[in-house]
Formats: structure tokens, sequence, C-alpha cells
């Protein structure tokens, strides 16, 4: 348990009288890559949601880093290191790309930057990602794939402990995902959890050291990629009878 970064127990999110999640479990270890994949409406978004404090559960908590944070807003969660990227990048488009990453070093680590050299730093994290050449660019240029490696960048400069990565990949083309999973890789050998939502189940299968999925808001599968791609649960999840 001491290597155990995040521990969500029985969560449970009602809409209504519809039950998105119905008492999911879900641990992850120190500097695990995860997987989390799920049919369309299985609860995924619901899921980290709730993980990264956008939404509150009804039932259940959410350990992290041994603090309970099932009532801590989401700002305080990103303070003490659960970072986000976004599917749909939404940068400060007249700023640049060095300039953007400067936003999170000086608020969301605040407490876990050097104040004095946060340009340096956001350099830094710029040449992680590969990404240094457009520094200086606005952001409001970038094409797709930039975008996103700004986004994954952004989450980098909160200097996390646990990245949730949402669909990094959406609409890439395989050379552009295998850019991003490089990425994703790098990231974790600095010591960063992450856990991956993605559709394109080749990139998760290559990415993910472990898979957990959901189907109609419960857990059905978590195992090794090789031990969930046999399952008959996701198989009947995916594809019906």
């Amino acid at each position: 348990m001491a290597d155990r970064v995040l521990d969500v127990t029985n969560l449970t999110k009602r809409f209504g009288g519809f039950v998105a999640l119905d008492e999911v479990n879900v641990h992850l270890d120190r500097g695990e890559r995860l997987g989390l994949i799920g049919p369309n409406g299985s609860g995924k978004t619901t899921l980290i949601n709730c993980i990264s404090g956008a939404l509150f559960n009804d039932d259940g908590s959410v350990v992290f880093n041994g603090h309970d944070i099932t009532s801590m807003p989401a700002h305080q969660r990103a303070h003490l290191g659960i970072a986000r990227s976004f599917q749909i990048p939404r940068p400060f488009k007249s700023m640049t790309v060095l300039e953007n990453l400067c936003v999170p070093l000086e608020y969301a680590a605040w407490d876990r930057a050097d104040h004095r050299h946060i340009s340096e730093q956001a350099m830094e994290i710029l040449e992680t990602v590969k990404f240094a050449d457009r520094a200086h660019d606005k952001s409001a240029g970038l094409t797709q794939v930039d975008m996103r490696k700004l986004e994954l960048a952004r989450a980098l400069a909160a200097k996390p402990t646990l990245l949730v990565s949402d669909e990094a990949m959406a609409g890439l083309s395989s050379s552009e995902v295998d850019e991003i999973l490089e990425i994703l890789m790098v990231l974790n050998q600095q010591g960063v959890a992450v856990i991956m939502i993605e559709h394109i189940m080749r990139a998760v299968m290559r990415y993910s050291e472990r898979i957990v999925v959901l189907d109609a808001g419960k857990k059905i599968a978590d195992g090794t990629p090789d031990e969930v791609i046999h399952n008959r649960d996701v198989e009947r999840a995916y594809l019906g009878e």
C-alpha cells in the first residue's frame, strides 16, 4: 500500500434516477500506466471527473497519496498533484506556447515550482515533449497534434503525481498517435502515474500495463492487456452476444 497513489472505493454517482457509476473500485500504483476503456456511455468520463474533482460522487471515496480527497474541490486536487489533459484543448490563444506553460507553473504547481526560474522550467517541459522549437509561437495557430502536445505540456507543468490523459489521440493520424504515445511514455518514465482514456485500442494495448473496463457504470474487467482482450464480458460489452 505504500506505493499506492490512488484508491477509488465503491464509487457511486447518480444523475437523477440514472446510475452513472455503480460501486466502482479502481486503484493505481505509483508510476503505473493504467488504461481505462469501455463503450460509449460506460462511465469513463464520469469516473475521471470524480477523480479530478469536476464532479462529486454520491457514495464511496477517493484517496490520493494517502489523503481522502472525496470532498475536495478540483483546484485543491490539482495542488496535490492530479493533472488532467482534455480531449478538446483550450489554451490561452492570445499567449505563446511558453506563456501557456507559465500559468500552471505559477498557480497549479505554486508550492512545487521554483518561482525565480518559471520560464526556464517551462522550456525544460517543452523540451521533454519535443516542442521547444514552437515556444514563442502563438497557440492560436497550432495544428491539432501540436495542440495535443501543448495540452500534455500544460498538464506536466502542474508537476503531477497522477496524469489523466483524456483521449489525447482522438482524430490523429497513426504517426501522430505514435508521437503522443512517445510523450506519454517519457512522462511515465519521469515517475508520473498515468490513466489513459482512449478509443484507439492499438494505443491502449501498447501503452497500458493494466486495463480497467467499464460497462454501464460497472467495472467488468481489471487485468493485463492480454487478460482483458480475452475476457468474455469485455467481448460481450463491445460486440454483443
